[in-house]
């Protein structure tokens, strides 16, 4: 995993199409725009279907996600 400080207004790019600026700091909690073509589908965690969190997870060695019986 690569780990970047930035600071408000500074931002980030992704190959030749992906922008992530961070756009507002506030108490804590960050808020980060995206500038991707319409056909990179970008998704929060909680909201991936539980069984791609649980492959994410097992890919970058982290604890399994439950998963729902």
């Amino acid at each position: 995993m690569l780990v970047l400080s930035r600071k408000l207004g500074e931002k980030i790019f992704i190959g030749d199409n992906i922008c992530i600026t961070v756009v507002d700091i506030d108490r804590g909690k960050i808020r980060l725009g995206i500038e991707a073509p319409r056909d990179v589908p970008i998704y929060r965690q909680e909201l991936l279907p539980l069984e791609q969190q649980k492959q994410r997870a097992d890919a970058a060695g982290q604890p399994n996600v439950p998963t729902v019986s």
